[in-house]
This record gives structure tokens, C-alpha cells and sequence, in this order.
């Protein structure tokens, strides 16, 4: 396949993936993103758990799978990349899909693997292989390799139109000019539905948002993943801890800055030494939430040139899902294990 013009639109987690992918294989990239720098949306209010054991429908389960594998082989290509792979455990909460990638561990072992907690459930489940990356430091060293192979970044630029002639886009219309493409790769989330509908293209996705609260240790309480009724929270450096939160609404009483609080109220009093934490921000990512909640992957069926690129969990999934959509885009056959992803199931 000759070298083409490839314009991706947002330079979040899903956008450095297709970047490098596509860069690595010698074609000419072109990343476009309305921020002065990278990975400014949901990518950096991510959690950032690559979670392997959510109960998925089964024909999306192989994704899972090999999500880590992919990690593996990113982390041996890519040596700066930087990984926990410290395992996440879980307890109080619905049963994950696959039992055999984990194991029950009794109340010793969990003294042992987490000895900061000041509570211990009877049993929890332990899952070794799962792992959790700092978003925006993943983001960038993709994006960087990217630029290495070639791959032009074009900050502060806003896509304003997709240029459709015919059946075919031919490039984007930004806030710095016109830019001329042979296929555009939108990895733009929740903004996906807004550049897709003036093209007859509907893409039903919304906005889910989630609740990051920062707070800074004076040393390392958590060692793995932890996740139960009362809390999630992982250490993103020994210095910085984060914890996850569903978004209830914008009321006083359940707002962001309240759930974020009673999150960090919850660990100081759910770890030793948990007083010494402080709280550093309170943040809400709005992740973009395809109407199945499975991601939308692949061209579009009727206008030549446009690749969506739509998902949750970006973090999970985008290594896996850009490895196999850039063989798509090059060799110019379908990936069999991304048929599940296509819009045309609604």
C-alpha cells in the first residue's frame, strides 16, 4: 500500500495510539488537537486502570484478553514506558467476568499484599495480571515516537468541518486552514457526533461522566488497585494517590466537589496514616459513551475516508484497538476481531 495522508483528529489516548501505529508503518500522519497539549480532556481525568475483567457481552471478551498482551508488547517496544503492573483487587463488588484470571485471597494474605488499610473483608478477589499507567505520560511518549517516525502535531487547532466531495472526505477545514487527507481517523470522543452529523453520519454516542480526586501522601498507602463499595483508589506515584467516583448530579449535596470530598473523608479514615493526605483536585472527565457501551471502530460504510475511533475504556482498549485499525487503514483489510465494533450494528 503507498503512503497516504492520514489527519487524526484529537490527541488524547485513542489519537497517540493511531499515531504511533500509523507513524511506525511509514504513513504520513498528521495529528490535529484543539489544545495546546495532549491528552487535555477525559484522558487526563482517567482513572487509568487497565481493567481486563469487566462483565462484557462474550463477543467482545477476545478485546479484553488481549488487551494486556498488547500492553506487554508496547512496553517491550517502548522501554520509557512505565506500567504498574501491581494487580488489582477487589471486594463488595458484582462478580467478574472470567474466575480463572483471578484468585481469592483470605484476610492474611491481604494484610500482607495491602497493610495500610485499617479494615479487612473476610475474602477478596486478586487479580495479578491487571495494571493501571499514568495517562497523560502514556499519551505523550506515544505521540513523541509518533513524531519520531515522522507524524506531524498540530496544537491549538481546531477541526471545524469535514470536507466531503462526492462519496470521499478530502481532508479537514481547522481554525489554521485547510488540511488535505486520504483518510481522517477521528479519536475525538464526545465531540465525534458533532463533525459526523452535517455528513449524514450518525454516531450515537454520549457523555458519561466520572469523578477523579487527586490528593497527595506523604508516602506510598496503597500498593495494588483497590476497588469496593467503599472506595477506588490506586497510587499514581508514591507521592500521589487517586481515587474514582461515579457522578451523581450538580446539586450542592451530590455534585462533583461534594462526592469528591466524602471520597477523600473515606480514605482518611479507611487508611493508616490516612490524615496525612491532602486534597489536591477534584476533577470530572466526560468519557464518551457509545449507546451499547462497546466501542465503535472501523470506516464508515458509505463515505470513503472517514475512520472512527470511539470507545470505553480508552485505557484499556486503545493500544489493542489502534494496532488493529492501523492494519486495516495500510493493508486495506478488515481486522475480523474488530467486527463486533462496527457502527452499522445500530
Amino acid at each position: 500500500m503507498d503512503k497516504q495522508k492520514i489527519v487524526i483528529v484529537g490527541a488524547g489516548i485513542v489519537g497517540a495510539c493511531m499515531a504511533y501505529h500509523l507513524a511506525k508503518r511509514n504513513q504520513d500522519v498528521t495529528v490535529i488537537e484543539r489544545h495546546p497539549a495532549a491528552a487535555r480532556e477525559v484522558t487526563e481525568k482517567s482513572f487509568a486502570w487497565i481493567h481486563t475483567t469487566h462483565r462484557v457481552a462474550p463477543e467482545y471478551w477476545h478485546l479484553y484478553d488481549a488487551a494486556v498482551e498488547e500492553y506487554h508488547t508496547l512496553q517491550q517496544e517502548l522501554s520509557e514506558l512505565e506500567i504498574h503492573w501491581h494487580g488489582a483487587l477487589t471486594w463488595d463488588t458484582p462478580p467478574l467476568r472470567e474466575q480463572h484470571r483471578s484468585q481469592k485471597l483470605n484476610r492474611e494474605q491481604l494484610e500482607a499484599l495491602e497493610p495500610n488499610l485499617k479494615e479487612y473483608p473476610d475474602e477478596a478477589i486478586f487479580v495479578s495480571e491487571e495494571g493501571a499507567v499514568d495517562p497523560i505520560a502514556v499519551t505523550e511518549l506515544l505521540l513523541s515516537k509518533a513524531q519520531a517516525y515522522g507524524a506531524r502535531i498540530q496544537f491549538g487547532t481546531n477541526v471545524t468541518e469535514l470536507q466531503q466531495e462526492g462519496s470521499s472526505l478530502v481532508g479537514v477545514h481547522t481554525s489554521k486552514g485547510f488540511v488535505e487527507s486520504d483518510i481522517v481517523v477521528l479519536a475525538t470522543g464526545t465531540g465525534t457526533p458533532e463533525l459526523c452529523n452535517p455528513l449524514g453520519c450518525h454516531v450515537p454516542v454520549t457523555s458519561s461522566p466520572s469523578i477523579l480526586i487527586r490528593m497527595k501522601t506523604a508516602n506510598k498507602l496503597i500498593h495494588t488497585l483497590i476497588s469496593n463499595a467503599q472506595f477506588e483508589a490506586r497510587q499514581l506515584t508514591d507521592y500521589t494517590l487517586l481515587a474514582a467516583e461515579d457522578y451523581i448530579d450538580e446539586s450542592e449535596e451530590n455534585g462533583p466537589e461534594a462526592v469528591g470530598k466524602r471520597a477523600f473523608d473515606t480514605l482518611r479514615r479507611s487508611l493508616k496514616y490516612g490524615n496525612q493526605l491532602e486534597l489536591e483536585s477534584i476533577q470530572v472527565g466526560w468519557r464518551p459513551m457509545p449507546e451499547d457501551g462497546y466501542p465503535i471502530v472501523g470506516f464508515q460504510d458509505h463515505i470513503q475516508g472517514l475512520y472512527l475511533t470511539v470507545m470505553h475504556s480508552a485505557i484499556t482498549l486503545a493500544p489493542l484497538i489502534a494496532h488493529l485499525s492501523a492494519s486495516e487503514i495500510i493493508d486495506g483489510e478488515s481486522r475480523n476481531e474488530l467486527d463486533p465494533c462496527r457502527l452499522s450494528r445500530f
